[in-house]
């Protein structure tokens, strides 16, 4: 069963970078036509869902880690 959880969290962890580094700091084109950064916006798109789904992974990641001590 340990071994069970521990690839599940390798699997999280993976997917977890992947998507922090699939996030873009700074704002994507904007940046390369003198576009300031300070400027607030929010996220829209691809970008929210990214963001969303980094928050699940993270929860998720989080939850195994707690269980895995658990039954451990």
């Amino acid at each position: 069963m340990q071994t069970f959880f521990n690839i599940i969290q390798i699997v999280l962890s993976v997917a977890l970078i992947m998507a922090i580094l699939l996030q873009v700091k700074g704002g994507g084109l904007g940046g390369i036509f003198g576009q300031a950064d300070t400027v607030y916006r929010t996220r829209r798109g691809v970008e929210k869902t990214l963001f969303q789904l980094t928050v699940v992974l993270v929860v998720l990641f989080i939850i195994v880690a707690i269980i895995s001590i658990r039954v451990a």
